[in-house]
């Protein structure tokens, strides 16, 4: 049996740059580290450029610019992180270069990345991993459907591909897919997707979801919304839609509640899906901790209602949710 955990989305810059400064890197993952270490893998979206380069994107209207240093590197390291998806809407916060120091960084360190590469057909490529005794091979395929202007192509950028269900958008789906399986076993989809604050995935997100699954994905990994939503089953393989936030410095949305979230624990049999545990975490200023009641009663009874709208019913066990693989026939 592999445990997969994943994560939503990890910001290391700005005001959690400043933090580090005075805080140890393992400070940041609160008590939630025990959790990630008993995983055989931990996978999170990296909400920002690694980089001392200086000079922020400027080609297009960009708000947010983040950007982390060299401390961030010792901060995944510190959680055992073993790969980070690049395809969102940060990566080149400070221009190809910022890219580019990402991933000299990642790699110096043995983290591995997906979703953004030096051109776009290294942005293609999978993050591959392996985990247990015998190993179960694992690749992890990367998607943005932000900022288009950052796709990559002859330059530094992000594997964009718009959420559709043309045949273009599906054949590019299952071209990814397919190339991952050659390598691995076990292949994750995931997805930086959709707009922030939506509590929920529209029909065409879903739609798209279970495109993906019946394309060949044992799991859909979404991110980007800095919500959790709920999550699905779709011919006995898991959709988390969106994982929400895990560390940053944001202000707090007081209904959508962006410092809510879980540690996803996703169990496999070889490429059998075999489970889902959800931890639910809180998020403060640049560190997340277990949360304990009664906000935890409340994220908890957020995730079940959000899950039902979606036909999945979500079990209460102490400190978590489950859901259980469907029974083979």
């Amino acid at each position: 049996m592999v445990t997969i955990a994943l994560m939503g989305d990890v910001m290391l810059g700005r005001g959690v740059a400043r933090a580090a400064e005075r805080m140890l890197p393992y400070e940041h993952w609160g008590d939630t580290a025990p959790v990630l270490h008993v995983a055989d893998l931990r996978i999170c979206n990296l909400e920002c450029a690694i980089t001392g380069h200086q000079r922020p994107w400027a080609r297009s209207p960009k708000v947010y610019h983040f950007r982390g240093d060299r401390r961030a590197i010792d901060v995944l390291k510190s959680a055992r992180i073993d790969a980070c998806m690049l395809a969102n809407n940060h990566i080149l916060d400070y221009e190809e270069q910022g890219l580019l120091d990402t991933l000299h960084a990642l790699e110096a360190a043995g983290i591995r990345h997906a979703g953004a590469g030096r051109n776009g057909s290294d942005a293609a490529l999978p993050a591959l991993l392996a985990a247990g005794d015998p190993p179960l091979r694992v690749a992890v395929v990367a998607f943005t459907d932000n900022e288009p202007i950052f796709g990559a192509g002859k330059t530094p950028g992000t594997n964009y591909l718009e959420v559709s269900l043309a045949p273009a958008a599906l054949a590019r789906v299952e071209a990814a897919i397919a190339s991952a399986r050659k390598a691995a076993e076990l292949v994750i989809f995931s997805n930086h997707w959709g707009t922030n604050y939506r509590a929920r995935p529209s029909p065409l997100f879903r739609d798209f979801a279970r495109a993906v699954i019946e394309r060949g994905a044992d799991a859909y990994y979404g991110h980007s919304a800095h919500v959790f939503h709920g999550v699905e089953l779709h011919r006995g393989k898991p959709i988390l839609y969106d994982t929400g936030d895990f560390i940053d410095d944001y202000a707090l949305h007081p209904s959508a509640r962006n410092d809510w979230s879980f540690v996803f624990l996703l169990r496999f049999d070889g490429a059998q899906f075999a489970g889902l545990e959800m931890v639910p975490v809180q998020l403060r200023f640049a560190k997340v901790e277990l949360a304990r009641d009664p906000q935890r009663a409340a994220i908890m009874q957020r995730m079940q209602a959000l899950s039902a709208e979606l036909g999945t019913a979500l079990v209460r066990s102490g400190d978590r949710l489950t859901l259980a693989a469907p029974s083979a026939p």
